[in-house]
């Protein structure tokens, strides 16, 4: 820990000797100067700090989601910056061996100065992450979107037919701090008029407790006509920290999977449910957490027990690394799956129905909306809340609204 510790500080020290060489370059003012570098230090030592002290007992607070969201904000432009000068610094390094190999030059020219155009153009680019990463701790982090999508399915039952699903996933309550915010969030799923609503795990960061302050504004969730179902996520396992006894996390993981049912929703744990409409019905199946890199409690063979390859069956489960590895291909046929998990990482670039990146989609094949094998589906919902990172760039928070409809046609 120690080395990683002095690597990391090591690593900023150098990010800023580049940043203030920059700033030097452009602005000649001595208070200014003092100026920046003063906060700039003051800035290095908080985090320094604030990493060298964090409590694996506790966890993520606001404090160290505040300090998180510092770091970026100042430290991602100032690495934009520090890349520029080095590739300028590259150059600078090749002509002064062509000055003393060619011609000779005396050693007071044989390196040329820095370009005040250099560093201009480092800072302007460097504006670009730095004013997104304020826009998504400001405003990004609540800027929601209902995203809505029609999914056609040639065996669907036809009572089902136009039946409609509100997801919401990855709440992460412990990360809040605008009631009202979230209490507009909550009239945007109310305003869906869905026949059911899925929630596909993460209710916590870490801790039972970061959800007591929003139990009654989650109630407020209005009792939707066929259900309202969740399973459990990675967070709701209280992996993440350090316990002081073992009887300390069951009883954790106890009280998380109690919150569900107080704000009403039905915790569907490695088992199916019916949902029947007019004479007909379809299989609702709820895993636990399965994750490629994360807790692997999810059963489907034991949740899906019963259930025929005819069925048609939807599935809950968080991790969409659980439908890429085993539902896809499963000899049952799961039509659709509802998975979350991934954020988006959020931070990325989405143009709706055009382009959409993110660091995501290296690290997960399914990671923000709709993806099809073979006629299975899987939904990856954006998120509800935010983790680690107190904000979102370009991949903003997700409201999903699903149509079923019957036919052969994707729309």
């Amino acid at each position: 820990m120690g080395f990683r510790l002095l690597f990391f500080v090591v690593f900023l020290f150098v990010i800023e000797l580049y940043a203030f060489q920059a700033v030097k370059t452009v602005l000649k003012e001595r208070w200014f100067l003092v100026a920046y570098g003063i906060l700039s230090l003051a800035v290095l030592v908080y985090i320094v700090y604030s990493f060298s002290t964090f409590d694996r007992s506790v966890g993520q607070t606001h404090n160290t989601m505040f300090m998180m969201g510092l770091m970026l904000v100042v430290y991602v432009p100032k690495i934009v910056l520090a890349i520029v000068l080095l590739g300028e610094d590259i150059f600078r390094v090749g002509a002064s061996v062509v000055n003393y190999c060619m011609y000779n030059s005396p050693r007071s020219e044989i390196m040329p100065d820095r370009r005040r155009f250099i560093s201009q153009l480092g800072l302007g680019l460097a504006a670009i992450p730095f004013l997104s990463l304020l826009y998504g701790v400001t405003i990004g982090k609540y800027n929601y979107k209902v995203i809505k999508q029609r999914i056609f399915f040639p065996d669907l039952p036809d009572a089902f037919d136009g039946f409609k699903i509100t997801q919401i996933s990855d709440v992460h309550s412990g990360s809040f701090d605008n009631p009202e915010k979230i209490n507009y969030a909550i009239d945007l799923i109310n305003e869906q008029d869905s026949d059911m609503i899925l929630f596909t795990g993460d209710i916590v960061n870490t801790h039972a407790t970061e959800m007591h302050p929003w139990i009654e504004t989650f109630k407020r969730i209005k009792k939707h006509e066929y259900g309202k179902y969740s399973v459990l996520g990675n967070h709701d396992y209280g992996e993440y920290v350090s316990w002081p006894t073992e009887a300390d996390k069951a009883q954790n993981f106890k009280d998380i999977k109690d919150l569900y049912s107080q704000i009403d929703f039905k915790l569907l744990l490695n088992e199916h449910t019916f949902i029947e409409r007019n004479d007909a019905k379809i299989a609702l199946v709820g895993v636990e957490n399965w994750g490629n890199n994360f807790k692997k409690a999810g059963d489907l063979n034991k949740a899906s027990e019963a259930l025929g390859e005819k069925d048609f069956k939807i599935l809950m489960s968080h991790d969409p690394s659980h439908w890429d590895f085993e539902v896809k291909e499963h000899a049952k046929n799961f039509h659709l799956t509802f998975s979350g998990h991934t954020h988006g990482m959020q931070f990325g670039i989405e143009i709706p129905g055009y382009f959409k990146w993110s660091l995501a989609q290296y690290v997960y094949a399914q990671w923000a909306g709709l993806y099809e094998h073979l006629g299975r589906y899987v939904y990856v919902n954006r998120g509800f809340g935010f983790h680690a990172y107190p904000g979102r760039v370009g991949i903003m928070p997700e409201i999903t609204v699903i149509e079923l409809k019957k036919g052969d046609k994707v729309a």
